[in-house]
C-alpha cells in the first residue's frame, strides 16, 4: 500500500484562528485558551479517495502585511489554506499581500489553495467582511472559498479535503470535472 506524503501550509494575520481550525482537524479538540503560535507542525493520517496519506500540517504564526514570508513555507509545501476572521477586515484585507507572497515565492499562477473564512459562529452583527467578499476574491484566484467555526466544528473536515484535492489536481492524480462529467472526479 502507498502512503502518499502531502505538505499544506495554514497562514493568515495573527488571531483569526488558524491554530483553532488546525487543532479540530488533527486532534478533533477546540482550545480553551490562546497562545500565540510562534509555529507548529502536525501530521495526520488520513484517507481521501481511496487513498492513505500522511498530512504535515504547517500552522504559521500569523502574517503581517509586511512581515517576511515563513521560511518553511518558500520550500516544499504541496498547498496552501489561507484563513481571515469575518469580523476582522484587516485579515481580510490582508489576504492579497499573502497570497501575492506565495505565488512570487511558488512561482506558480495557478496554486493549490483554500480561502476560508472563519469565525462563522459569532453573531450577525460582529461580521465586518461579507460572504460575497470572500468568493468574490476566491474566484480571483480561481480558489475554493469556504466559511467556517472551528469552534462549531464546521467545515473544518471539508477544507482539508479541498485543499488535497486541489494538490491532487496539480500533481496530474485527479482530474478537474467538465461541466457534462456530473461532477465526477476522475482518479489517475
Amino acid at each position: 500500500m502507498v502512503v502518499l506524503t502531502r505538505k499544506i501550509a495554514v497562514m493568515g494575520y495573527p488571531c483569526v484562528g488558524k491554530s483553532s481550525i488546525t487543532l479540530r482537524f488533527v486532534k478533533g479538540t477546540f482550545p480553551d485558551a490562546y497562545d500565540t503560535t510562534v509555529e507548529d507542525m502536525y501530521n495526520k493520517n488520513y484517507k481521501y479517495q481511496n487513498r492513505d496519506y500522511i498530512l504535515r500540517i504547517t500552522d504559521t504564526a500569523g502574517q503581517q502585511e509586511y512581515s517576511l514570508f515563513p521560511r518553511s513555507c518558500s520550500f516544499d509545501i504541496d498547498g496552501f489554506i489561507l484563513v481571515y476572521a469575518i469580523d476582522d477586515r484587516r485579515s481580510f484585507e490582508v489576504m492579497q499581500t499573502i497570497y501575492d507572497k506565495i505565488r512570487d515565492n511558488v512561482g506558480d499562477m495557478r496554486i493549490p489553495l483554500v480561502l476560508v473564512g472563519n469565525k462563522s459562529d459569532l453573531q450577525y452583527n460582529s461580521r465586518s467582511v461579507t460572504k460575497e467578499e470572500g468568493q468574490s476574491l476566491a474566484a480571483q484566484w480561481q480558489a475554493h472559498f469556504l466559511e467556517t467555526s472551528a469552534k462549531d466544528n464546521n467545515a473544518i473536515q471539508q477544507i482539508f479535503e479541498k485543499v488535497l484535492f486541489e494538490i491532487e489536481v496539480s500533481k496530474g492524480n485527479i482530474v478537474r470535472p467538465r461541466a457534462n462529467d456530473g461532477g465526477k472526479c476522475v482518479i489517475a
